[in-house]
Parts: C-alpha cells; sequence; structure tokens
C-alpha cells in the first residue's frame, strides 16, 4: 500500500476526520486520481483509529500535532516520497 503524508490544515482540506471534523491536506506523491480516491477511505479509518486510542483528547488533539503518514510509518516522513 502507498503511504501519504497528512498534515493539519484549517484553511484547505484533502480529507477530513469523521469523528472531530479536522481537516487535513494530504501529499499524495504522484498517485493517480483513482488511487487517492481509494486511499480516502482508510485515511478516514486512520483518523478515527486515532480517537479510539486517545479518547480523552480534546477534539482536534487525538491526532497528532506534527505531519503523520497513514498508513503509519516509522520512518522520516521526507522520506515517504521514496516509497
Amino acid at each position: 500500500m502507498h503511504h501519504v503524508l497528512c498534515t493539519r490544515s484549517n484553511l484547505g482540506n484533502d480529507v477530513r476526520c469523521p469523528v472531530c471534523g479536522q481537516g487535513f491536506l494530504v501529499f499524495w506523491y504522484r498517485l493517480s486520481r483513482d488511487e487517492q480516491d481509494a486511499l480516502r477511505q482508510p485515511i478516514a479509518r486512520a483518523l478515527r483509529a486515532q480517537h479510539a486510542v486517545n479518547p480523552a483528547a480534546a477534539v482536534g488533539g487525538a491526532h497528532p500535532a506534527e505531519d503523520f503518514t497513514v498508513p503509519h510509518w516509522t520512518a522520516a516522513p521526507e522520506l515517504v516520497a521514496a516509497a
């Protein structure tokens, strides 16, 4: 599966958290429109899972403040393009 980089955004967004509505820009890195569309549901599931892991967090606080990858990847976010 492709790894995509997500970053919080209150101005524009590619996907919103289905729980709290927080917007995220997604850096798709050379993916076709069909591939992007196919990844929207897994991204939404990952955002929902962040609330399940930290249910006591404030509405937007369940999500990492820094950029993160979906699916989760332990390498530096800058390396996502190489994945």
